[in-house]
């Protein structure tokens, strides 16, 4: 499974947000799908938006639930010092 994880440029994030966003999401990727051996890549773009290869519906679902409870959660993971 490979998910991509595009953010709009225009958003405005803390030096490190991207690469610690990069390895929180694959570590919960990981826990949620141990045997899916999941690839996360986070940028910048033009617009925000969640691609996921090579999964069904359902883990699709499941990997923007991750991605939400993973953004929602950024105090307890993030540390921007």
């Amino acid at each position: 499974m490979r998910i991509e994880v595009t953010i709009a440029k225009t958003t405005v994030l803390p030096a490190g947000a991207i690469d610690a966003l990069t390895h929180e999401l694959s570590r919960r990727i990981d826990d949620e799908f141990p045997d899916r051996n999941g690839r996360v890549s986070v940028r910048y773009t033009s617009s925000n938006s969640l691609t996921v290869y090579g999964a069904d519906k359902d883990d699709k679902q499941r990997v923007s639930e991750i991605l939400q409870e993973t953004w929602e959660s950024a105090d307890d993971w993030f540390n921007a010092d």
